[in-house]
């Protein structure tokens, strides 16, 4: 115990190992959807369920306990949603490219990660970044964690007749004890109650299988699929066509510019950054995902990343790469557990993704509103993460539009070497993208 105490610095941080074990429980079960979520996605684009079931959880044992260990930041690291969903629906059934072809894409994307991350230019790139922006993203991200939340509820619904968005059925049973979960992990953190979120979300569930609103799972355990007929499949050769130049350059601005937005957020959401808004060391939180996105096509899946829900685990008050390890650790169980794992409904997990909304808003007091060449900017990259569903669209937004106002208001000076370098990718990102 206290060697653990010694090497994750617990006592420098201010945590204990019972709050650091209680933070990756509550980071664990708030992601676990990704376990399921990520391979059906990715079903779309002819990988087989049960292998990439597998590759899903073995991504995010590895990503995830290189980050606890060698990065010690309670952050956990998973294969990225957006990114999925671009590959199976884009690239393979659009594009018409094969997903072999695809992650052989992710795996130079992931060589690209760690060869400007071992020459510190995406540190040097995420320093430019201007402070106002890095709130932003922090709040815009918490915005988007609670409206993916208000949605996995059922108290908002997409696609509704004559609106895009409208509440839901507020006599759902389910939605009500969503509404209960809410206020439930309300009130525990308003009393300081460690592991409020966890707490919460294990209510839920247990409510939900006395309610019969979710099934008990048939089994308990079972063994891990075969990951076979996945495994070192990717075609590398295929990928450096200049047909799929334009597919590697999307994988990459995503998930380069998604790291650093999430690294940023959770960093100041658990108090890490320095007096500059910058993170201590990001080259290590980086290296640990370039590594994990190079790994995971290699075994059979797309693109990881530092995952916002690590934000449940870091307001139950993890600080320490312990609470990652913790993490790591339960999604190998979950190679074992899958059948159980799996039955934690949406409508559990979702109250909690909109407490952290709730926490991650708070830096807005410090954005600068009365100067609109720093508003207009933040503004877009608030909404726009929203209502576009898509974190990396919100950043690059912003990327353009603040030096753009800068530009046309006389400030061009505030705008720092590396901003100009992230405003043109991100111009290359709208003109590439496939809409």
């Amino acid at each position: 115990m206290n060697r653990l105490r010694f090497f994750f610095e617990l006592d420098k941080l201010g945590t204990t190992v019972r709050k650091e074990i209680t933070a990756g429980l509550t980071t664990f079960v708030t992601m676990a959807y990704i376990i399921i979520v990520n391979p059906k996605i990715l079903e779309a684009a002819g990988m087989p369920f049960g292998p990439s079931m597998a590759a899903t959880i073995l991504s995010a044992f590895f990503g995830t306990l290189l980050m606890g260990v060698y990065a010690k930041r309670p952050i956990a690291i998973a294969p990225y949603m957006g990114e999925n969903a671009f590959i199976a629906f884009t690239v393979v059934r659009v594009m018409g490219y094969s997903w072999q072809t695809a992650l052989g894409a992710i795996f130079l994307s992931g060589i690209l990660f760690t060869l400007l991350t071992i020459f510190k230019v995406r540190s040097w790139l995420a320093e430019s970044i201007p402070v106002s922006l890095k709130i932003s993203f922090g709040v815009g991200i918490g915005m988007f964690l609670a409206f993916i939340g208000l949605n996995e509820t059922g108290f908002v619904v997409i696609g509704a007749p004559g609106a895009p968005v409208h509440v839901g059925n507020m006599r759902q049973p389910s939605v009500l004890l969503a509404i209960l979960g809410f206020v439930f992990m309300g009130w525990l953190m308003i009393r300081r109650v460690n592991g409020a979120i966890l707490i919460g979300i294990l209510s839920v569930t247990l409510l939900s299988f006395a309610l019969r609103l979710a099934p008990l799972p048939e089994r308990w355990l079972s063994m891990p699929p075969d990951i076979s007929p996945i495994f070192l499949q990717l075609d590398i050769a295929g990928a450096l066509t200049w047909g799929m130049f334009s597919v590697v350059l999307t994988v990459f601005i995503m998930a380069f510019l998604d790291t650093i937005g999430t690294l940023i957020a959770l960093g100041s959401n658990a108090d890490l950054l320095d007096s500059h808004g910058n993170l201590p060391e990001i080259e290590k939180p980086m290296m640990c995902d370039a590594i994990a996105t190079t790994v995971a096509s290699l075994i059979g899946t797309t693109t990881t990343g530092a995952y916002i829900e690590s934000a449940t685990g870091i307001a139950a008050g993890g600080k320490s790469g312990l609470t990652a390890v913790v993490t790591a650790v339960l999604f190998l169980f979950a190679l074992f557990l899958a059948p159980f794992l799996t039955v934690v409904p949406s409508f559990a997990y979702g109250p909690a993704l909109i407490i952290v909304g709730v926490l991650m808003i708070a830096p807005i007091t410090r954005l600068h509103f009365e100067d609109l060449s720093e508003s207009i900017p933040v503004f877009c990259v608030m909404t726009l993460m929203s209502f576009t569903y898509n974190i990396g669209i919100g950043m690059t937004a912003g990327f353009v539009l603040y030096p753009l106002f800068k530009l046309i208001t006389g400030k061009v000076r505030e705008i720092k070497p590396g901003l100009w370098v992230l405003a043109g990718l991100s111009l290359l990102f709208f003109v590439f993208y496939p809409y």
